[in-house]
């Protein structure tokens, strides 16, 4: 699927907006020229102004470049499932997360996402396995984010 570039560029432009709302109730560090609001505001300003460039070319081009143009794997019965499953596999993660935990529920999603993509299973569930790990002691050691343990709350590390 192929959208005219004017599409993206108010969805980028949407984007940069929400954010510098979003950042002005960032609270403001005495005895400090910048803030936590600093960098966010300047993502967000750029994604602004590229979505201003792709408005104007998408307009320019609009003759040229249709709104819309469906692509073959559309049609496609393995892809569509594809897009199915990964579809449910965020709802999923939404639903089953705080009470599966992380661990199972990320190895599942992966699974489900490496056996849809005709990944033979052995190999699926070894890299789901190894993935979710890996991931896991990123987020959970490196980065401090509170993952949710789930059934496994009593094995937590």
């Amino acid at each position: 699927m192929k959208l005219n570039d004017a599409i993206f560029g108010l969805l980028l432009m949407v984007l940069g907006t929400t954010v510098l709302v979003a950042i002005q109730g960032y609270p403001k560090i005495p005895g400090q020229p910048v803030g936590p609001a600093l960098f966010p505001g300047l993502i967000a300003a750029g994604l602004f102004i590229g979505g201003v460039l792709l408005v104007a070319r998408g307009w320019r081009d609009r003759r040229e470049q249709p709104w819309l143009v469906w692509d073959d794997w559309v049609r496609s019965p393995r892809h569509g499932l594809a897009l199915v499953v990964l579809l449910g596999s965020i709802l999923f993660y939404i639903l089953a997360s705080e009470t599966l935990g992380f661990l199972i529920t990320a190895t599942l999603i992966l699974i489900a996402l490496f056996l849809v993509l005709r990944v033979a299973p052995v190999k699926a569930l070894t890299i789901a396995v190894v993935a979710t790990l890996l991931i896991h002691a990123a987020f959970y050691k490196l980065l401090r984010v509170p993952l949710p343990w789930g059934v496994l709350k009593e094995y937590a590390w």
